[in-house]
């Protein structure tokens, strides 16, 4: 686990505004972010979402991802080019991962404070993306998905200045314990009711939570993750 007061260097920051890019809508294609921008309770000033209902909004406005995982993707995908921030991530880090992060680390950054709020969930869009089929699978199943952010305390943010851990979250969940329970064993009723008394978890997983455990059914995956229904 990251202990309280350290400092994390970025190793970039990224905005990006929706366009028409590999065949769909999307605002995935991101530049860097050059000085000060400033970080509101829904995201950088300078950075859009093209599916506001699934994406973005005050418990995802920021999306981090591993620096590390691109070794793993281009390992297992040779053919194509792995770099950040390709996964369309506005945080670029080295040193933290799924693995030693938690849902509830708060981290002052700049003049922001920021929170883990849930794991991403990959959708339909990563395969056109990567011109791979099911891709979006294999990110969901691998843990690779990196995290996403709510904005405690907005304020002006550059990647020259670090995160530092001023709170950490429970440690029975971190992001990649969350994604495991989560969507790999997805009906296991006692994980369920451990992941609902998260109280730092977003809304609307402890919602779909809540759901798996009133009705004992899965939600339907495919057209987040085929775009299909």
């Amino acid at each position: 686990m990251i202990n309280p007061e350290t400092s994390l260097l970025l190793q970039g920051l990224y905005a990006g505004k929706v366009a028409q890019h590999f065949g769909i809508t999307t605002a995935m294609v991101k530049q860097p972010v050059m000085g000060q921008m400033y970080l509101s309770e829904t995201g950088l000033a300078e950075d859009e979402c093209a599916e506001v209902r699934f994406h973005g909004g005050k418990e995802r406005a920021l999306h981090q991802y591993p620096q590390e995982h691109y070794a793993f993707w281009q390992q297992q995908y040779p053919e194509r080019e792995w770099v950040s921030p390709s996964m369309g991530e506005n945080l670029s880090s080295l040193g933290m991962t799924e693995d030693n992060v938690r849902i509830g680390d708060r981290y002052r950054w700049g003049e922001a404070i920021i929170e883990i709020s849930q794991p991403r969930s990959p959708c339909f869009k990563m395969n056109a993306r990567w011109d791979l089929q099911g891709f979006s699978e294999v990110m969901q199943t691998s843990g690779r998905c990196g995290w996403l952010y709510r904005v405690i305390q907005p304020g002006y943010v550059s990647a020259e200045e670090p995160l530092v851990l001023i709170q950490a979250g429970d440690e029975r969940f971190t992001v990649k314990q969350v994604l495991d329970w989560y969507f790999n064993d997805p009906m296991n009723v006692d994980k369920l009711r451990l992941l609902q008394s998260c109280r730092a978890l977003s809304e609307k997983w402890r919602g779909t939570i809540g759901k798996r455990l009133e009705t004992g059914e899965l939600e339907n995956w495919q057209f987040r993750l085929k775009g299909k229904a």
